[in-house]
């Protein structure tokens, strides 16, 4: 097992899926057209019958309609808030849906985010009060309110109850001290960000050097070390090959620094975008970022499976060209592409 955890019950999932900019393909095997011509996604409900969220006319005038991306917990959302009773329950029903799916696969939060909801930052607060109500009617998780703006997450924080224990702010960065003030008015844990104060960081020691000034601030405020996630981010390597590596770096340096006095986390994720096998990428970026020192994990725990992530075949070639790619060595990711275009990414 590595090192950062004893045994896959310490590990802490962050589960991501109850986020506005989560997309679905209309061409994908989710989404169905009724035989009225709605477009829907179909999910089930509480005692298993069958419900579908419909996508809205307001809705196929957005560009990521055009390039065929259906963002359903936007469209969730937009009902939730909206003035159709029927409109209200279906989105509700479908955030509901979304709670045991995740619950269910193992989740210890569950991330809400709806930065995309609305350019209005009225209309965002509005959608995070409605969303974690609707999460905490079925709940028995804590939510991790998550934004890139501190009103939106106070705004979340007020109307959660506590009946599902301590909540999670995501994040906390340079740029945005000041939301730490609702970490100690909530008693809540949270995820420290590498950004910096006005851009993203370039390398590891950027992003070190980024989460030591904010852990400074956190020890300012008397934050326990206990209740920080350090997010190093992660950023997509088919953009640089170094951002695998530069983030698995700072993983490892701040494991030095700070031993088990506090968790390393990260949106896993992000690491595979516009990257054929994805699935593939992230269990092995996944198993790396355990060797480095992760804990934690903002993830879909769907799709990534923490007992097959440690089980996995490192010979196999599907997985030793990943890693290869994952650690800077393979440039532009070609070796990776070639082998899946000759289908030679095995994992066994």
């Amino acid at each position: 097992m590595p090192r950062a955890i004893e045994d896959l019950s310490d590990f802490t999932i962050i589960a991501e899926n109850i986020h506005a900019t989560r997309v679905l393909l209309r061409k994908g095997k989710r989404v169905t057209t009724l035989d009225d011509g709605t477009e829907v996604v179909p999910f089930t409900g509480e005692s298993g019958e069958q419900l579908y969220l419909r996508v809205p006319d307001s809705f196929k005038k957005t560009q990521p309609y055009e390039q065929g991306q259906i963002k359903h917990f936007m469209i969730a959302a937009m009902k939730g808030i909206g003035d159709d009773p029927d409109e209200q329950k279906e989105g509700a029903a479908y955030v509901h849906y979304e709670v045991r799916r995740q619950t269910d696969a193992g989740a210890t939060f569950l991330d809400l985010n709806v930065d995309e909801v609305s350019p209005d930052i009225n209309v965002e607060k509005e959608a995070m009060t409605w969303i974690v109500d609707t999460v905490q009617e079925v709940s028995t998780l804590p939510p991790s309110v998550d934004s890139s703006n501190a009103e939106i997450i106070a705004s979340g924080l007020a109307q959660y109850k506590g009946r599902q224990g301590r909540p999670m702010i995501n994040s906390v960065a340079l740029e945005r001290l000041e939301t730490l003030d609702l970490v100690q008015k909530h008693n809540a844990r949270v995820v420290v960000s590498a950004a910096g104060e006005s851009g993203m960081p370039a390398n590891a020691e950027e992003r070190v050097a980024n989460v030591e000034q904010v852990l400074d601030a956190v020890r300012a405020a008397d934050i326990p070390l206990q209740d920080v996630f350090v997010d190093c981010l992660v950023f997509p390597i088919s953009i640089a090959p170094d951002y695998g590596s530069s983030y698995l770096e700072a993983v490892a340096e701040i494991r030095r620094r700070y031993g088990s006095d506090l968790h390393v986390t990260g949106g896993l994720s992000n690491v595979s975008f516009g990257l054929p096998r994805r699935k593939l990428i992230n269990d092995t970026f996944i198993y790396l970022g355990l060797e480095a020192g992760i804990d934690s994990g903002i993830v879909n725990p769907l799709e990534s499976k923490l007992p097959d992530i440690v089980a996995l075949n490192t010979e196999a070639e599907g997985i030793r060209l990943a890693t290869e790619m994952l650690q800077g060595r393979d440039e532009y990711c070609v070796n990776y592409l070639l082998a899946y275009r000759e289908k030679r990414l095995t994992t066994k």
